[in-house]
């Protein structure tokens, strides 16, 4: 399972819908999660003796795994999770961030995170795109190309309807 005990997650379907909590227990076998204040369900507790009182217990219920992301520690965002191989083992580590989502290996990812290249985004591809100056000046050349090209062509319309 790509979820475990103590992650923070983020719902992603059902009535606790963009809910998020502490993972409390989890279930590979049936594919589950316990989520804390997630899929809270009541049970009335009869009183048993005349000492005891009767009471409503809450209590969260599991929900499926596939209904959750894990919520990555560096930069805050619900990630699907991918692995990695840090000091010889596999680790979780975050699709959007690229830090790991392991407690025990989260300084050596910070520093692999660190010295990665950087994504470009699209204002970067903006800033490195030509000057508008110089995208001006390669439009006004088309367009003096296409007026030429016009010219010659009205030219031609006009000897062929003198000839004829």
């Amino acid at each position: 399972m790509k979820v475990k005990k103590n992650d923070n997650v983020v719902v992603l379907t059902g009535k606790d819908k963009k809910k998020t909590g502490k993972v409390i227990a989890v279930m590979p076998k049936d594919n589950k999660v316990v989520v804390e204040g997630v899929n809270v369900q009541f049970k009335s507790k009869k009183a048993r003796s005349a000492q005891e009182t009767s009471q409503i217990i809450k209590k969260e219920g599991p929900i499926d795994a596939s209904n959750v992301l894990v919520i990555c520690p560096v930069c805050n965002k619900a990630t699907r999770v991918a692995h990695a191989e840090v000091e010889g083992k596999k680790v979780r580590t975050c699709k959007k961030c690229g830090a790991s989502l392991d407690g025990k290996f989260e300084k050596a990812s910070k520093k692999a995170v660190e010295e990665a290249p950087k994504k470009t985004t699209r204002k970067k591809k903006a800033e490195t795109a030509p000057k508008a100056e110089e995208a001006v000046e390669a439009v006004e050349a088309v367009e003096v190309k296409k007026t030429a090209t016009k010219k010659k062509t009205v030219k031609k319309d006009t000897a062929e309807a003198e000839n004829a």
